[in-house]
């Protein structure tokens, strides 16, 4: 499957009330040039040997622990509100809410708003599409996704940070943690079972060109998050 090229949406109206959103469409990025493609692929074939047997189970381990750095992020939580809130999606709340569903087993939908993001400029969620493709044994889908995340990290930036506020992280410090240690010992992301029946009640949309189902997260705010994963982590069944 090569990667899928789509129209630009029109995000002024992602304001719209909950129950009247508009279908939206994951941008179109700009092709990397071959010759960039045509490096990476030399180079994955020269490359010397990673620690895990496989280069899928060596895809999977580091995309796992891109989620958790993604999720861990000072600002996960106000780039999630701005992806709900904000007349203009953002592109980092498109790669922080693809991490949340990448982290409950939502591997298309995540692949869906990693795409959004990767097309609206998010180097990071480029590089998870990257991994994702490496981990289902598609190369070229990869190698396209690493060239447009190396493009998007040299390309031209607006001046000067953005200022951060952030009142509480996404998730406390426990499920990060326990993120991080089940990616090291070679298992998936997991969510606390609060968080994850919060995820699965969200609305979906078809998105358009092939049968799936893919969340929407306008019921989902940091606070949800946060309330999940504090209030239920030590007690599922709360």
């Amino acid at each position: 499957m090569s990667p899928r090229e789509e129209t630009h949406p029109s995000t002024d109206g992602a304001h719209a009330s909950a129950a009247g959103r508009a279908p939206f469409h994951v941008p179109r990025p700009e092709r990397a040039n071959a010759e960039r493609i045509a490096a990476l692929r030399q180079a994955r074939l020269t490359a010397a040997p990673t620690h895990l047997p496989s280069e899928h189970e060596q895809a999977a381990f580091e995309l796992g622990l891109v989620v958790a750095l993604v999720l861990g992020a000072p600002d996960a939580s106000r780039g999630l509100d701005l992806l709900v809130n904000a007349r203009r999606i953002e592109p980092e709340g498109a790669e922080v809410f693809g991490a949340l569903l990448y982290a409950t087993g939502r591997e298309e939908g995540a692949e869906f708003w990693w795409r959004f993001a990767a097309g609206s400029g998010s180097g990071t969620a480029a590089y998870c599409l990257h991994l994702h493709h490496l981990k289902l044994g598609e190369p070229d889908d990869a190698d396209y996704w690493r060239a447009w995340s190396d493009q998007l990290a040299t390309a031209e930036r607006p001046p000067g940070p953005r200022p951060l506020q952030v009142s509480r992280p996404l998730l406390p410090e426990a499920v990060r943690r326990d993120i991080l240690s089940r990616c090291h010992r070679g298992l998936a992301p997991q969510l606390p079972p609060a968080l994850v029946a919060v995820i699965d009640r969200l609305p979906v949309q078809d998105d358009g060109e092939e049968p799936c189902e893919v969340p929407s997260p306008w019921e989902l705010t940091s606070g949800t998050t946060a309330a999940c994963s504090w209030d239920m982590w030590a007690d599922p069944s709360g």
